[in-house]
């Protein structure tokens, strides 16, 4: 088995290490200092002129659409050079928030949309998204459906050639964007069993009775809005997919979201794994440097054996991705339980090692922790994710093995 990287890859890799001292190292300060902030001054986290280069630089390096098809604008390179890249950039805390800075398209529905889109569909949605003109927002869930989507209200109704569509979703995010459309999941027929109940449909933001409801207060730099749906009317050409059949590509895009937040994790959890080496080797308590320390040792060891284990399964999820298995909703639960648990430890020890000065604004370790708190939860609860692989492995009657890729895993 070959686990060597191309030196293309590892061009990128090494490109944006460099970008990432660049330009997004220099932006800490003001990135945390701009967090407290947030909810007596709503606005963006990172400067408009800043994102503005932010955006043109990183466009001009290739790292935008690295899994775009060329065909579409993008560079063609799939997921793991998409993975290595974030990977790299969160180990700033500016390239670590989801709402920080972000590279141009938003994945999950990146594959979302090029798995689904037909006709002009392509046109009108797919390329433009890729080309950075327009955004989307995923919008399902509801005040009383999250992980159990069979919760879901929100209803499409079919009227003559049209349906219409009633209902409120809550935590979508992206909602102050005006060219923004979302990926609405709707029940089409509430007597079906639940894999052909939901339909997706692509929703403009400004479409006639589409009305963005309050704005969420939630732990950290994520503000996410309710959105409300009164007699949204549209056409058979706003069905994204077929009637009835949302219900696997809305999980497959959710695995695709849950490995790029192990690749958030993963770059986070290295850089705080450096800061605690840095302050073992510096900081001296009753005369003898805390690198000298056992608990220490232990902490930074354990750490890096955890950090190294989540690495090698993103690894090989985007690696399957590329070889074009789509569904990695197994990969995704036992990455998103991994790399999230993971860091939640490493940002904890990172705080102990530090002492006082580890749950100040000022470094930024607290900012992790609190971010991977609202990751634990977003994207499927970690004992959500427990309970279906589980649930999975109990009816296959056997272990699983990542490493077949045949159908020997199979339902």
């Amino acid at each position: 088995m070959d686990f060597s990287i191309s030196e293309e890859y590892n061009m990128l890799k090494s490109s944006m290490r460099e970008f990432v001292k660049r330009e997004l190292l220099p932006l800490e300060k003001s990135f945390l200092e701009r967090d407290i902030s947030l909810w007596t001054e709503p606005g963006p986290q990172i400067a408009k002129a800043d994102m503005e280069r932010l955006l043109r630089e990183s466009k001009k390096l290739g790292f935008w659409g690295l899994e775009v098809e060329e065909k579409f604008g993008g560079q063609g390179l799939g997921m793991l050079a998409k993975t290595l890249v974030q990977e790299e950039m969160s180990k700033s805390f500016v390239g670590f928030s989801f709402h920080g800075f972000l590279l141009p398209p938003d994945a999950p529905n990146l594959y979302y949309l090029h798995s689904c889109c037909v006709g002009n569909q392509r046109e009108k949605y797919f390329v433009p998204y890729c080309e950075n003109q327009l955004d989307s927002a995923m919008a399902c869930t509801e005040p009383g459906a999250g992980s159990d989507v069979s919760g879901l209200k929100t209803t499409a109704v079919r009227k003559g050639d049209k349906w219409v569509i009633n209902g409120t979703k809550t935590f979508i995010s992206k909602c102050d964007k005006e060219n923004l459309f979302f990926i609405l999941i709707a029940v089409t027929d509430k007597d079906a069993p639940a894999k052909d109940r939901f339909t997706a449909f692509l929703i403009d933001r400004d479409m006639p009775g589409v009305r963005i409801g309050r704005e969420i207060p939630v732990i950290g730099a994520m503000p996410t809005w309710d959105l409300i749906l009164e007699d949204v009317t549209v056409g058979d050409d706003a069905i994204l997919g077929e009637i009835g059949k949302a219900f696997i590509p809305l999980q497959n895009r959710f695995g695709v979201r849950r490995i790029e937040v192990a690749c958030r994790c993963t770059g986070m959890a290295e850089r705080l794994i450096q800061m605690m080496i840095d302050q073992a080797n510096t900081r001296t308590t009753f005369g003898e440097p805390l690198a000298n320390r056992q608990t220490v040792q232990n902490w930074i060891a354990d750490s890096t054996i955890e950090l190294e284990t989540v690495r090698w399964l993103l690894y090989y999820a985007a690696w399957k991705s590329d070889q074009g298995i789509e569904d990695l909703r197994n990969e995704g639960s036992m990455l998103k339980v991994a790399a999230t648990e993971m860091l939640t430890r490493v940002a904890d020890r990172a705080i102990q090692v530090h002492g006082g000065v580890g749950l100040s604004k000022e470094l930024g370790i607290e900012y992790v922790a609190r971010m991977v708190r609202i990751w634990r939860i977003l994207e499927g609860p970690s004992e959500i994710h427990r309970w279906t692989l589980g649930r999975t492995i109990l009816k296959q009657k056997k272990p699983y093995n990542g490493f077949v890729l045949a159908k020997d895993n199979g339902d």
